[in-house]
């Protein structure tokens, strides 16, 4: 080789090495968080916990869940940072955390992550299936929010009332029996191939889940009087239901009887009706609206593609919003002055998660059909709404006026003080001396030292409106996380880690 051929390879390995590592010192490990927020779900478990188990600072809790009622109950999540067993968000955890796996299954498995996430679907979806004691039964909640709230105990010294509440032919609860179907109908997709059996009994109770709930129809908190003060269906149960039914669309290889639903309810149930700028464990129009707009190609006939159509306005009403794409700016979420998607103050980051996981997923839809999304203020490339998405999630990760990562345990700066009961406290594991109600409050809650027991991959409420964010236990609105919080968040992990390594080899290539 001449000398000059030597200088030139020398100059592109130069020119390649500062490249890769000016992009490794600002770029995320998408990775790690990926990891962090699986572990997350560990130290929610209620139940007896697995020999696997990686959250060492948990212990068994919540055993003799069900028994006053005669049923088992044993298993499931808490959502947050107190032990009541909340059937609504847990089952919208669940069907999230499934979509992030139908949607990027070979993503989180090249990660090594794929059996953390089916071991979390799976501990939702067991749980729902002892919940199911009947075709029209189904156990909404153990535990409740008026009683939990006085103790500040870690779950495996629960002594608050551990009563049950379920919904029937006459206590109806359209919303719950929906999502709950929604999410064994997305689980059974999930488990499709790995375990047919387990699938198949998953599809079984949705399908008669949704039966239920289509039949008996009623808001479950008109049902259940004790849920109203936390988890409140203020959009009612035709979202539910439309959504139940486009996953057993999807569940059952694509039976008409569902999608047939999905066009005829469309304008009574509202889903092409309400215009919607957030997406929850509460309202899934959003939701329903995108997965509809995704099965346009494929309408058998003309009035089914008019619905369709109608659908997909709907959703590209939401993602432009999100983008600020519409035309009035009360069309348009609010951002802080840092960039991120503001909804409300009370525990906003889960809507800013849920709002990323859709921008994510729908910006492959258009790459993968070669489509661009049609805003009022023109039209937007995949490209952009996947690195927009990817603004939102590098904000949570630690690119904002905090300089802080608002998912716990990733990065140098996080929030130390978070609400959460069992974090606050000495581990059980470490000290198995029972702490009481007032104890907990008066020793672990009023302290201003950090959480002795850190909840890795949880995300918090986070910063308000002016990205301000106060490290405080009692600070609830901000340092809260929820497991709906960070579920949408493992597949959209999962399709930044990939795009990251995309570029990566891109890199190596050009050179």
């Amino acid at each position: 080789m001449g000398e000059q051929s030597k200088l030139s390879l020398r100059h592109c390995c130069l020119i390649l090495f500062s490249v890769l590592t000016i992009s490794s010192t600002t770029a995320f490990d998408y990775g790690d968080a990926l990891m962090k927020s699986l572990l997350y779900f560990e130290s929610q478990r209620s139940g007896r916990l697995p020999y696997n188990q990686r959250v060492t600072w948990r212990d068994h809790s919540g055993l003799t869940d069900g028994l006053e009622q005669g049923v088992d109950l044993v298993g499931g999540y808490y959502d947050a940072g107190d032990h009541v067993k909340f059937g609504l968000p847990m089952a919208f955890t669940v069907t999230m955390l499934s979509w992030s796996v139908i949607e990027y299954r070979d993503q989180i498995a090249d990660a090594g992550e794929l059996e953390h996430a089916l071991e979390a679907i799976k501990w939702g979806t067991d749980y729902f299936i002892k919940a199911h004691t009947s075709p029209n039964v189904l156990w909404a909640e153990v535990g409740d929010g008026d009683t939990d709230h006085y103790c500040w105990q870690r779950p495996e010294d629960m002594t608050t009332s551990r009563q049950a509440y379920k919904i029937d032919e006459k206590n109806p609860g359209s919303d719950l029996a929906g999502e709950t179907a929604a999410a064994m109908a997305a689980a059974s997709i999930v488990f499709k191939k790995t375990n047919p059996h387990y699938s198949h009994l998953l599809l079984h109770h949705a399908q008669e889940l949704f039966e239920f709930g289509d039949k008996y129809r009623g808001k479950y908190d008109g049902s259940i009087g004790v849920v109203k003060s936390y988890y409140a269906s203020v959009s009612g149960f035709m979202d539910e239901l439309l959504w139940a039914a486009l996953w057993l669309h999807e569940a059952t290889d694509k039976e008409d009887y569902y999608l047939k639903y999905v066009i005829n309810k469309a304008h009574c149930f509202g889903g092409i009706g309400w215009a919607i700028s957030e997406f929850s464990w509460d309202v899934k129009y959003a939701g329903v609206q995108v997965l509809a707009s995704m099965l346009l190609e494929k309408a058998k006939h003309e009035h089914e593609g008019h619905v369709l159509k109608q659908y997909r306005s709907k959703a590209e009403y939401y993602l432009c919003s999100c983008l600020n794409k519409n035309n009035a700016t009360s069309d348009n979420v609010e951002r802080t002055p840092g960039g991120l998607l503001y909804i409300r103050q009370w525990n906003n980051m889960q809507y800013v998660s849920t709002a990323t996981f859709l921008l994510t997923v729908y910006s492959d839809f258009l790459r993968n059909s070669n489509q661009h999304l049609r805003c009022p203020t023109g039209t937007i490339d995949p490209e952009e709404i996947l690195s927009f998405a990817k603004s939102q999630v590098d904000y949570i990760l630690g690119s904002n006026p905090m300089n802080m990562s608002y998912l716990v345990g990733y990065g140098s700066k996080y929030p130390i003080r978070v609400h959460h009961r069992g974090a606050s406290i000495v581990s059980y594991r470490e000290n198995k001396g029972f702490i009481g109600c007032t104890q907990g409050y008066d020793n672990w809650y009023s302290r201003v030292e950090p959480n002795p027991n850190v909840l890795v991959g949880a995300l918090v409420g986070g910063p308000d409106c002016r990205d301000n964010f106060m490290d405080q236990r009692d600070n609830y609105m901000q340092t809260e996380a929820c497991t709906y919080n960070t579920a949408p968040l493992v597949g959209v992990f999962a399709r930044l880690l990939q795009l990251e390594e995309n570029l990566e080899v891109e890199l190596v290539a050009s050179y």
